[in-house]
């Protein structure tokens, strides 16, 4: 079996199974920004590290920039100015040297806040649920989409051995 078609495989009976378990508790939709942020950043062990590490990061970058702009009264366009200007310069520590990967983290968690106006209150901000609390919904979903990401590499490996 060729490497795509196993990997094709894989991805596709991992992706299934992890959206039929995920709905209504992770974001199906940012496990796989990190699922395919693994495969970007080199598909093995340390891409697995670059990926989750990075995700967190623009995670983490995001939200405090949300709550900033809560906060402070600043203006959103400066707050996310700084928080990504950042975001790039962290790129000079090697774990956090991905940016795309901090980048698909930082978008994945506003994206979760400005799709639903309740999510960007600073009760929900700091709501210790990881489901009502954008940042922990974030953060574990793509958690899972690394995981999931190095699993059907290893699947796929796996089978195009046995072929």
């Amino acid at each position: 079996m060729s490497q795509l078609v196993a990997l094709s495989l894989s991805i596709g009976l991992l992706g299934g199974l992890f959206t039929w378990l995920a709905l209504g508790t992770l974001s199906v939709w940012a496990g796989f920004i990190a699922w395919a942020c693994f495969f970007h950043c080199g598909g093995d062990t340390n891409a697995l590290k670059q990926t989750i590490v990075g995700n967190l990061f623009g995670a983490v970058l995001a939200w405090v920039a949300a709550v900033l702009i809560l906060q402070t009264g600043l203006p959103p366009g400066l707050v996310v100015g700084v928080t990504v200007f950042i975001l790039c310069m962290a790129a000079h520590v090697k774990l956090l040297s991905s940016i795309p990967a901090s980048v698909y983290g930082y978008a994945a968690t506003f994206a979760i806040v400005l799709i639903d106006a309740q999510r960007f209150a600073l009760a929900a901000l700091t709501e210790v649920s990881y489901k009502g609390n954008p940042l922990l919904q974030v953060s574990a979903s793509m958690i899972v989409g690394a995981l999931l990401g190095f699993a059907s590499g290893k699947l796929a490996g796996v089978m195009t051995k046995q072929a």
